[in-house]
């Protein structure tokens, strides 16, 4: 039986990893880390506490579906204490992103901002077609619910990570995050990673390859955020038989 903690709980994405977690016959939800009101019921042997030290302490496995301030305070108790972490929140702050890597030294550390299967192919596919077609633009568009805090998102930013990668390019050089009034012609490595919120909208992506006379639109639209809770869950009992190390959710399910 392994010992799961959820970090971020008391979000949308921690009711679905705490009723997926105690659905799987072969996990037991251990702890929860709340900083405010736990809305979703959690077994009477759950340890509910707001102490991150403590969480650590208790489980085998941690899933994060937080905030920055959060992973932070996690990376920060699993340094001192090493413990396998699958983590998928964005909008990292340089410091933060370092103490990801620092956990990585001493724990088994899975980091990917989109947790579903299908985006995991679809960074690898985006890398090869935007090394085999390297005369078309690289347009990159993501929808998500009206309460989504960070834009772009973290997987339209990896995505535009592989397509630069494709390329030999720099994405911090070439990256474009908006455009208004007279900014002239697009520059042949731009990659344009634009946002868009509204409704409910659980995440779209689209990433297209536009060229003259013709074009390709690589697409991936996620229904149900249960695709990322059983994702996560699915590389967390991956992750607590890894050496210390920094890996995907493209290693956990060998693509």
């Amino acid at each position: 039986m392994i010992k799961v903690a959820i970090v971020g709980s008391t979000g949308r994405m921690g009711a679905h990893l705490i009723n997926n977690t105690v659905e799987d016959e072969g996990l037991e939800l251990a702890a929860v880390h709340v900083f405010d009101e736990l809305k979703t019921s959690v077994p009477k042997s759950t340890v509910i506490t707001n102490d991150m030290d403590k969480v650590v302490e208790l489980a085998d496995v941690i899933i994060d579906f937080s905030a920055p301030v959060a992973t932070e305070a996690l990376c920060e108790a699993v340094i001192k204490n090493p413990t396998p972490i699958v983590v998928a929140t964005t909008g990292f702050t340089p410091h933060q992103q370092n103490l990801l890597a620092e956990a990585a030294k001493v724990a088994p550390v899975l980091y990917s901002s989109n947790m579903s299967v299908g985006i995991a192919l679809l960074k690898q596919l985006v890398r090869d077609v935007s090394s085999k077609l390297k005369d078309f633009d690289i347009e990159i568009v993501e929808m998500h619910h009206r309460h989504k805090v960070d834009a772009p998102s973290g997987t339209a930013l990896t995505l535009a990570e592989f397509a630069a990668e494709g390329r030999g390019l720099d994405l911090d050089k070439v990256r474009v995050s908006g455009r208004d009034g007279q900014i002239g012609a697009r520059s042949k490595d731009e990659i344009a990673v634009m946002a868009l919120r509204g409704g409910d909208i659980v995440g779209r992506h689209t990433v297209g390859f536009y060229n003259d006379g013709e074009y390709i639109e690589l697409g991936h639209t996620a229904t149900s955020r249960e695709t990322f809770s059983k994702g996560a869950i699915r590389g967390a009992k991956w992750l607590v038989t890894q050496e210390s190390g920094m890996y995907s959710i493209n290693d956990a399910i060998g693509i």
